[in-house]
C-alpha cells in the first residue's frame, strides 16, 4: 500500500515540499505520495488528526504552526526541544506522535557541504529572534563559532532568545541599532520574514567585509531583497534558503523512510526549475 505524507501550513500553496520528496522517492524507490494541507489558523490539531486518520504516515510543519505542533506530538527530539518548535511528525510504533526540528540540522548541511562555508571559529549575525531563529541556533552554535549575535528590531526579544542558548555557546542578543559600529562579521543569516514581502531590515553599514559570506533563509524565483543587499555591500557570496529546504526536507525523509537521499540533483533541479518561463507548462 502506497504511504502517505504531506505538508501542513497556511499559506501552503506556494510549498515546494511536495516536488522535493517526489524526486526523492524517486531516487530512492519508495512507494509514497506526498501532499498539501491547508489548515485553518484556528484548526491545526483538527487537521492533523484527520490526516492520520485517513491513513497519514507523516508531516512536515510550516508557518505558522511549528510551535502548535511541539505542544502537540507526546515525544520530541532533542532538537525540537531545543527550538520549542516541530517541524517533522511521525508515529512510533507504540502509535504515539513523534516530532523532530530538522530546520537547524538542514541549513548547516546546507552550508557545510553544499556551500563548503566555515562556521567553527566564525562570527555570526543572525537577523530576527522568531520561529526561524529558534530552529537554527542550537546546531549553529553546535558547530564551534567564535561568536553569534542575535539582532532584533525589539532587543528583548533577542536578548531572551540568546538566553534560552547560553549553555551552548557563546550567543548574545541585541537590537538592530546595537550593529552600528559593531564590525564586520564572517557570515550573516537573515532569519527575518522581511524578504516574504520584498523588504530588508534597517542595516548599518559596515557588517559586511569582502570576506563575508550572507545568507537568506528565504527563497524565491528572484534573489531576495537581503541578497541583493548583500552583493551592494561587497559580500563574497549571498545565497537563498532553497538548500536548507532541500536538506532539511532529506532529513525528515529519513527519519521516516530509513533512507537518505542524495540532495544535490534534486537541488539542481529545482534550481533549472526556477529558471524556467512562468508560463512554461514543462
Amino acid at each position: 500500500m502506497t504511504d502517505r505524507y504531506a505538508v501542513i501550513g497556511n499559506p501552503v500553496a506556494h510549498s515546494k515540499s511536495p516536488l522535493i520528496h517526489q524526486l526523492f522517492a524517486a531516487q530512492t524507490g519508495q512507494d509514497m505520495v506526498y501532499e498539501k494541507r491547508l489548515a485553518p489558523l484556528e484548526g491545526f490539531g483538527v487537521a492533523v488528526r484527520e490526516f492520520l486518520a485517513e491513513g497519514g504516515k507523516g508531516l512536515n510543519v510550516t508557518v505558522p504552526f511549528k510551535a502548535e505542533a511541539f505542544v502537540m506530538v507526546d515525544v520530541c527530539s532533542p532538537r525540537a526541544t531545543q527550538a520549542s518548535a516541530v517541524n517533522t511528525i511521525g508515529i512510533g510504533v507504540d502509535g504515539r506522535l513523534w516530532g523532530d526540528n530538522t530546520d537547524g540540522i538542514g541549513l548547516v548541511r546546507d552550508l557545510k557541504d553544499a556551500l563548503g562555508w566555515l562556521l567553527c571559529e566564525r562570527r555570526l549575525l543572525v537577523l530576527g529572534a522568531g520561529g526561524a531563529a529558534c530552529g537554527i541556533l542550537g546546531p549553529l552554535l553546535e558547530e564551534g563559532p567564535r561568536e553569534l549575535v542575535v539582532a532584533n528590531r525589539t532587543p528583548d526579544r533577542a536578548e531572551a532568545l540568546a538566553a534560552r542558548f547560553h549553555s551552548l555557546g557563546p550567543v548574545r542578543g541585541c537590537g538592530l541599532h546595537d550593529l552600528f559600529g559593531i564590525g564586520a562579521f564572517d557570515l550573516i543569516l537573515n532569519a527575518t520574514s522581511a524578504s516574504l514581502s520584498n523588504a530588508l531590515p534597517v542595516l548599518p553599514l559596515g557588517l559586511v567585509a569582502s570576506h563575508t559570506q550572507c545568507y537568506d533563509l528565504a527563497y524565491g524565483r528572484e534573489p531576495t531583497e537581503f541578497q541583493r543587499w548583500a552583493w551592494a555591500q561587497g559580500a563574497a557570496g549571498a545565497e537563498d534558503g532553497l538548500g536548507m529546504l532541500i536538506e532539511q526536507a532529506a532529513f525528515s525523509f529519513e527519519l521516516w523512510r530509513g533512507v537518505r537521499p542524495d540532495t544535490a540533483p534534486v537541488q539542481a533541479a529545482l534550481r533549472q526549475k526556477a529558471l524556467e518561463p512562468k508560463d512554461s507548462n514543462a
